[in-house]
């Protein structure tokens, strides 16, 4: 696997890359690929069931545009959690309400439809509760099949936003690309999706 990274390379250790502000992109995969690609959101503090009433309900999702013009979210709010096999090819693992798994949750994504991709955009979400991403300490993972694998820390946290748009995937001639974002947005999925003019259109949902 080639890794492509902006001027100075990304941080990298022998198994992991770490995007960094200064050099946030890196390849992924190209055209020919199999295998499914997983991508894993973690937070080390502020769990439900771990610090009581300093609980944080973070959930993983992402908003994509295929290239037959379709898009979409996957999310667990609205029940869309997506589908592996069948349009978009991306999906999310059954949601934990708990709060108390601590794998953390997971988003796939099937690179043997490299070729549908157009963008899709990581982001996580604070469904309830008081927005505290400096306690939650998230770091988001992509394992591709081959290759080491990928972290973007939250860093830089904006306590009074709701949402953070994490990695922006990107399939340009058949090379599937991941950029840093960790761009806080102060509202919801509407606002991620008006920030990265997606032209999607949202109604209220619940889990």
């Amino acid at each position: 696997m080639t890794n492509r990274a902006s001027v100075g390379g990304p941080r990298v250790q022998l198994s992991k890359i770490t995007l960094t502000k200064p050099a946030p992109t890196v390849s992924l995969a190209k055209g020919g690929y199999t295998g499914t690609m997983r991508i894993n959101l973690n937070w080390t503090r502020g769990r439900r069931g771990l610090l009581g009433n300093g609980t944080i309900d973070l959930h993983l999702a992402c908003l994509y545009h295929l290239n037959n013009a379709s898009k979409g979210v996957v999310q667990a709010l609205g029940n869309a959690f997506g589908d592996l096999n069948y349009p978009p090819y991306i999906a999310l693992d059954d949601d934990d309400r708990s709060g108390t798994n601590t794998g953390g949750e997971n988003l796939h994504i099937n690179l043997a439809h490299l070729a549908d991709f157009k963008r899709i955009l990581i982001f996580a979400y604070i469904y309830d509760g008081t927005p505290n991403w400096s306690a939650a300490d998230g770091v988001v993972t992509l394992y591709p099949p081959h290759g080491p694998q990928v972290e973007v820390r939250l860093d830089s946290p904006d306590n009074r936003a709701r949402s953070c748009a994490i990695a922006l995937l990107k399939n340009e001639k058949n090379e599937f690309t991941a950029t840093r974002e960790v761009r806080y947005i102060n509202g919801t999925q509407s606002e991620i999706s008006k920030a990265y003019r997606s032209g999607m259109k949202w109604t209220a949902a619940r889990k």
